[in-house]
């Protein structure tokens, strides 16, 4: 059977919304409120960090809908970003994502995965070595991120009506868990421990894992709270996935925007609420001295007792499978732009019998094993952070540059409370970034690295020459 030739429409808005809050949701809510509690040592400055994040994420779920209607095809942000500045922003974008942001992010939410298994079936540790080449080891919970990367890319090289039933599965399944856990948690609330966190909830100062105690100067502060975000930004990140998969969506002007406010909605307000519960059934103490930062591990403990480990395991590998599932889905239709645009493997600009980029998902699955053997991702993912948000600010600043740059294409849907709304986010954005080159370099200047290699990349592989074809629509390559 022939290659096909065109992305199929066959996702709903319940399937673009399942894929926004399953490549959302992985293994970060049971895990880095440990961190963000040692930053801001205090329940309200906890919560804080979550809605701020939620609603930076809201804000530029929003502003996206605009572009998605504008552009409803393959790419996403990569396209977004190339028709409001050029080819060469656009590819640096695409670079990034593919050397570190995506498939970083596949091989440690398939680790993740992996290391909870391993709760169930200690044999798949982490910490054993499976097999030693000398210069490297492998344990087993590596080989089975890779097992399970490779499974998932097999599936979405059968089409995406395979994928998208996984996706909604999954999703559906976890989002029924975390709201179990927050209601059983809530119905497990101490009053005395709840009493103790909120006593003081808006006292800051680091808090060790060992109980000490620092308090802040102004600046300081806002420093903290900028480290803690990296955590929260990095939990809530994905979101903008479904505008990769464009091309497949029935109705993408109308679905897609909606698709991203419905999901980001539902995500924040779940992590809003898990985080309440932490504060109900843990104190401050147990939270950032979690063993390994696995707070929801504790929580889950405290709640269900000595079987809140089995429980809270099997959620979080019904978890990470179902995001790694949308990760891997969708990250390929980017590559799949640039390629069709000539800044990248010509065969990865083909699509499949199936109808989706199978050389590109194949590609994808390489690198994100790679990373699973190298075990560096989740340095890289902290470091990556600060990249992550500089490309937002610049997506969102797109807007009012193409509302100049092109005053009179058709535009559906706009940017939810333009020019308030994305203009706080810019403005939140920047902020961030500043504090984190202030008080966290280290998170800084390596993904910055990274993304900057891209500029003699692009030139080597003539990127200056394909300025032409890269304005072109898709459709018409």
């Amino acid at each position: 059977m022939e290659n096909s030739t065109s992305f199929k429409p066959s996702l709903r808005l319940m399937d673009a919304t399942m894929l926004v809050a399953g490549s959302m949701i992985g293994s970060g809510i049971f895990i880095v409120s440990a961190d963000i509690t040692r930053n801001v040592g205090s329940a309200g400055w906890l919560l804080f960090v979550w809605l701020i994040t939620g609603f930076m994420t809201l804000t530029a779920a929003l502003s996206y809908g605009e572009l998605s209607a504008m552009f409803p095809r393959a790419g996403g942000q990569y396209v977004y970003l190339k028709e409001a500045y050029s080819p060469l922003v656009g590819f640096l974008y695409g670079w990034s994502f593919f050397t570190v942001i995506q498939t970083a992010t596949i091989a440690a939410v398939g680790v993740a995965f992996a290391k909870f298994t391993a709760y169930l079936i200690p044999q798949l540790s982490e910490s054993i070595v499976a097999i030693d080449f000398g210069f490297v080891t492998i344990s087993p919970a590596q080989l089975l991120s890779i097992l399970v990367i490779v499974f998932l890319t097999y599936i979405n090289t059968r089409g995406v009506n395979s994928g998208k039933i996984v996706q909604t599965i999954f999703t559906m399944a976890k989002l029924l868990s975390l709201l179990g856990l927050i209601v059983f948690g809530l119905f497990s609330l101490k009053a005395s421990v709840w009493n103790e966190n909120w006593k003081n909830a808006w006292s800051m100062h680091s808090l060790s894992a060992n109980g000490s105690i620092a308090s802040y100067t102004t600046i300081a502060a806002l420093g903290a709270i900028a480290s803690a975000m990296v955590g929260s930004i990095f939990s809530s990140d994905s979101w903008n996935n479904v505008t990769f998969i464009a091309g497949e969506i029935k109705n993408p002007k109308r679905n897609i925007g909606l698709s991203l406010a419905l999901g980001t909605l539902i995500v924040t307000v779940i992590y809003i609420l898990t985080n309440v519960m932490y504060t109900g059934v843990l104190s401050l103490h147990d939270i950032a001295s979690a063993d390994k930062d696995r707070v929801g591990v504790v929580a889950s403990q405290h709640i269900f007792g000595s079987s809140g480990t089995v429980i809270i395991a099997l959620l979080i590998m019904v978890s990470t499978f179902g995001c790694n599932n949308g990760l891997i889905m969708s990250g390929a239709r980017v590559y799949y732009s640039m390629a069709k645009d000539g800044l990248f493997f010509k065969k990865v600009g083909t699509l499949n019998k199936n109808s989706v980029p199978g050389f590109g998902l194949w590609l994808q699955c390489v690198f994100a094993c790679l990373w699973s053997l190298s075990g560096k991702y989740g340095d890289l993912l902290d470091m990556i952070s600060f990249v992550v948000v500089v490309f937002y600010v610049l997506t969102i600043i797109g807007i009012f540059i193409l509302r100049k740059k092109m005053p009179n294409a058709e535009r559906p849907y706009k940017a939810f409370g333009y020019p308030v709304l994305p203009v706080i986010y810019i403005i939140m954005g920047i902020a961030f970034c500043l504090l984190l080159i202030k008080y966290k370099p280290a998170y800084t200047y390596p993904g910055l690295i990274i993304t900057l290699t891209g500029i003699p990349v692009y030139y080597l592989i003539g990127g200056s020459k394909q300025r032409k074809s890269a304005e072109l629509p898709v459709e018409s390559l």
